[in-house]
């Protein structure tokens, strides 16, 4: 009998049996429940490249492996889903995800469409300047039949984009032209509301009191508008329509405009690539006949000028850098934020569903400045996409 081949051959057959009895305890254990189920613990996102037509989103899905030893297998998934006001705005995905042991991030990069803002922004408007944000994260295995989704706490995000132009300063309009003497009249009230808004423009009523100081009536036969966002133009127009102002006489004058949605992609862009920072800018002028005068003149309305700068924190991530890019890597949370785990598991056909609930809502309101006669003023909301996490 050879003795080496006796040895070696045991030697081989013990270390098979140990490997496969090991690969089979771990695999019962996971049937049986007494490993855990890789979780999802924290989603970062921030801004990468953009360009006319899309936003890149870079993600970090912070998955927790409560089990002593990492695993890599091949039907191991990580997806998520940004959701603002129910209009899908991002998702992705990856597949064969490495998770070792304990906390491990899973670097993600997906696109966001450009033509995904309008219908956004529509949603935003009609629900009175609100956004509620949700984010959800699953980490899935196939192999052991089970998913664990979290659903961070919906963030509600408020704005108030026209709500300083509603004033009751007097502000004098000047021809500034020989013979005639200024003011010609006085603008002593504004007011704006938004109107009913379509999937194709955003329409802004807005309302001038105008008060005529002089004995001969004032016609006023057009009031015009410009909108620009960043310098973009998202609307413009006239009213055309005439009217006329007795002397001594305080009238309103309705003038009803419009933000062009289909330009709000391109608004966007300019948003992005300046630090997410906006300036809302409304201009006006008006076609007059001052009184005693047969002549119509067009009268730059510049103190009645509307500019409100908005700033936003999208992902709450911003000034920050990508610590986690390059791969899979061990990592830890750093920030908390409450939200919901749901854990699921397939068996025969039955799914059953395992649910812990932390329940939080964060309302963040835009702050107002006000200065003379143009509003110059931050809007600082932390963001529509912020960073949430497991608590």
């Amino acid at each position: 009998m050879d003795v080496r081949a006796l040895l070696f051959g045991s030697t081989l057959r013990i270390a098979v049996t140990v490997v496969a009895g090991f690969a089979l305890a771990v695999g019962g254990a996971f049937f049986a429940g007494a490993l855990g189920v890789p979780s999802v613990e924290q989603v970062d996102n921030r801004f990468g490249a953009v360009d006319d037509t899309r936003t890149e989103i870079e993600t970090d899905v912070v998955v927790h492996n409560p089990n002593p030893v990492g695993v890599r297998l091949g039907d191991t998934s990580v997806n998520y889903t940004v959701s603002m006001n129910d209009v899908e705005m991002a998702q992705g995905s990856k597949d064969g995800v490495g998770i070792g042991a304990g906390n491990s991030t899973v670097n993600l990069t997906t696109d966001l469409r450009n033509e995904r803002i309008p219908p956004w922004w529509v949603s935003h408007v009609r629900n009175g300047e609100r956004t509620d944000l949700s984010v959800t994260a699953t980490a899935h295995s196939g192999l052991v039949g089970r998913s664990a989704t979290f659903q961070a706490a919906d963030r509600t995000i408020e704005t108030d984009l026209i709500g300083q132009f509603n004033s009751s300063e007097d502000r004098p309009v000047n021809a500034d032209m020989a013979l005639v003497d200024d003011p010609v009249a006085i603008i002593r009230q504004t007011n704006a509301s938004w109107g009913t808004v379509t999937e194709e423009e955003t329409p802004i009523e807005l309302e001038f009191g105008v008060y005529n100081p002089k004995a001969s009536p004032l016609v006023v036969s057009n009031i015009g508008y410009n909108i620009t966002m960043n310098g973009v133009p998202v609307g413009d127009g006239e009213t055309a329509e005439t009217e006329s102002i007795p002397g001594k006489t305080y009238r309103v004058v309705e003038t009803p405009t419009a933000i062009d949605n289909q330009n709000l992609d391109e608004w966007w862009v300019t948003h992005v690539e300046n630090d997410q920072t906006t300036e809302l800018r409304i201009d006006f002028y008006a076609e007059i006949e001052p009184p005693g005068s047969s002549e119509t003149i067009r009268v730059p309305l510049e103190d009645l000028t509307y500019t409100r700068t908005i700033e936003t924190d999208m992902f709450g991530t911003k000034g920050e850098t990508n610590a986690g890019a390059g791969g899979d890597t061990d990592g830890s949370e750093t920030t908390t934020e409450s939200g919901t785990t749901r854990e699921e598991s397939t068996t025969n056909g039955t799914t059953s569903d395992e649910t812990t609930t932390e329940d939080s809502t964060t309302t963040e309101e835009s702050s107002t400045t006000e200065s003379g006669t143009t509003d110059d003023s931050t809007t600082t909301d932390d963001g529509l996409l912020p960073r949430v996490a497991r608590a």
